[in-house]
């Protein structure tokens, strides 16, 4: 009955966090029935309706307990003289720290009675409990009292004692073992580290002599923990068997999609695959949709930006274009604006390729070029399903470019994508693929450009005096009345892996078409011309917002550096 009480209370807890629907909660209550023994927690995770971490936390709000932090396992065994490897595996109770009259004891159960006094009896001494997350304390033990092994070196020992596999096995015997349990945890563990460590892509690639595998986190590769060359044909294969691709085609790119439910979130798993020199290689972009969040303040949008940007999605027709190199959070923003604009009487019609989030309410087009739906030829039909607004995934080619602007000519809004650097190149770029300058001038409304910084994390960032210099050449002291002028620097600490940086913020600028930047338009100007017509007019460039949100504290000069440079 106790089990049930605390049960409930700390499934109210996760549902009030948002962590847990409550639909959930009563089926997990309902599967506890069966076994009044086992923790609420542990079953949600092992059903899969919340994550480990979240339970953890849950779990510390409510017995008020801290969780252990990675960085606080100690380096050597604790009471590795007096305390059997064995019991601190079962009891999964591992001694962090000892002084002369107290043990602070990392516990995946905290409520276990059996184990404190256990080690308040060898120990004499006061037992203080710590709630940790069991996946890291079991890394943990393994670092202190295991053979060194982490989990992935487990499943490939024992993928070895089964087979071996050779580099060119024939298909069905290939198939056989890209579906045998080892090489499906194997996978899945790849997938799940990722989300843990909030990658956006994973990158499996094989080459001559090793399989790396890759995460990109906010944005920068990190290399992690990868599975031996051997194993590449079978953990490929898993991924093409998930994603519905063909297996014995690896002379052809191919792409698909994988539907998951991990750590209590539905995940859109987004593959490519493509042959190298040594295999093929797989790219999954990762689109976790309860991860992403549709407001242009959470996105990076201050509100002067903000202000001049919906008065441009508000037009009732005309053109609105976001520009920035692949990776920029282009389509993050347009499926914002589109959420703005997603109302009861407006019809929204979009062609993408590929269709990243499924919105409520909105009409949503696959391009498959293979069967003749190209961008140009799905844009001629939809105009005739009398649309108000047209999303389309990015312009390619003046064929695309052509049917938007008669889109826009004949009354609809048209939001699209297009890869050029800034605002005012956007411009040349159009007019280089053939479009007229007179119909440019009067369908486009307005061209954002923009780009993805880190943002640096809050528990450990170190403010610092920025330089007299450093101040003077880029003018800092616009962006603050504070003196001196204060700069943050990345540190790095548990809360974001040691890295200083905990997420992304775009920085944008916002070209407005006016009359004046049509009439330098149509005597075909440089693009520098037009940018310096646009800062006259009220732009801040890219740059500009970069520096005020690094004087705001919000990311580093560094890294406002890295991705775009005043001109």
């Amino acid at each position: 009955m106790e089990v049930t009480k605390l049960s409930k209370r700390l499934g109210e807890i996760l549902v009030e966090h948002g962590k847990l629907d409550f639909a959930n909660l009563e089926r997990a209550l309902r599967l506890q029935e069966g076994d009044a023994n086992e923790r609420i927690g542990a079953l949600l995770v092992r059903a899969g309706f919340a994550a480990e971490r979240d339970v953890t936390d849950a779990l510390a709000d409510q017995l008020g307990l801290s969780v252990v932090a990675l960085t606080e396992y100690p380096e050597l065994p604790v009471l590795e003289e007096r305390v059997s490897a064995r019991f601190i595996k079962e009891s999964r109770a591992l001694p962090i720290q000892e002084t002369d009259n107290q043990l602070v004891l990392a516990m995946a159960d905290p409520l276990d009675e059996y184990v404190l006094a256990a080690f308040r009896m060898v120990t004499q001494r006061t037992v203080t409990p710590r709630l940790a997350v069991p996946s890291e304390l079991e890394v943990a033990f393994e670092r202190l009292y295991g053979s060194g092994k982490t989990s992935m070196d487990q499943i490939v020992g024992e993928v070895e004692t089964r087979d071996g596999e050779q580099e060119n096995e024939d298909l069905a015997q290939l198939k056989e073992l890209a579906s045998e349990a080892p090489i499906i945890r194997l996978v899945s563990l790849i997938i799940s580290h990722a989300l843990e460590a909030r990658a956006s892509d994973i990158h499996i690639e094989p080459f001559e002599s090793r399989l790396i595998v890759r995460y990109r986190v906010d944005g920068v590769m990190h290399e992690v923990e990868s599975p031996p060359r051997r194993f590449s044909a079978a953990v490929i294969s898993r991924i093409k068997i998930m994603a519905s691709l063909d297996i014995a085609e690896r002379r052809l790119p191919q792409d698909g999609r994988i539907k998951l439910r991990l750590q209590g979130k539905e995940i859109d798993l987004r593959v490519s695959t493509v042959p190298t020199m040594h295999g093929e290689s797989v790219v999954m972009r990762i689109l976790d949709k309860s991860g992403t969040t549709l407001d242009f303040a959470t996105l990076g949008f201050d509100d002067a930006a903000l202000e001049r940007f919906q008065q441009v999605l508000m037009q009732p027709h005309g053109i609105l274009l976001v520009t920035g190199p692949t990776g920029s959070g282009k389509t993050t923003t347009l499926y914002t604006a589109l959420d703005k604009l997603n109302k009861p009487d407006v019809k929204i019609l979009t062609v993408e390729d590929p269709v990243e989030y499924q919105m409520e309410g909105i009409n949503q087009i696959q391009v498959k070029p293979q069967i003749g739906l190209t961008f140009a030829n799905a844009l001629r039909s939809i105009v005739r399903q009398d649309p108000d607004v047209i999303m389309i995934g990015e312009i390619r080619d003046l064929e695309t470019a052509q049917i938007a602007v008669q889109s826009a000519l004949t009354g609809h809004m048209v939001l699209s994508t297009l890869h050029t650097n800034d605002a005012a190149s956007t411009i040349n770029r159009l007019l280089d693929m053939g479009m007229d300058d007179y119909l440019l001038t009067s369908t486009v409304n307005g061209i954002l450009a923009q780009r993805l910084v880190r943002t640096l994390c809050t528990h450990c960032r170190q403010p610092y005096p920025a330089l007299p210099e450093i101040v003077q050449e880029m003018q800092l002291e616009r962006y603050t009345d504070a003196k001196p002028v204060v700069l943050y620097r990345s540190v790095g600490c548990s809360e974001c892996g040691g890295t200083g940086y905990l997420g992304r913020i775009s920085i944008v600028e916002l070209l407005i078409m006016s009359d004046a930047i049509r009439s330098m338009i149509m005597r075909h100007v440089t693009s520098g011309e037009v940018r310096q017509q646009a800062i006259a007019e009220g732009m801040q460039t890219m740059y500009e917002n970069g520096l005020s949100k690094a004087v705001a504290g919000v990311t580093t000069m560094e890294e406002v550096l890295r991705v775009t440079r005043e001109e």
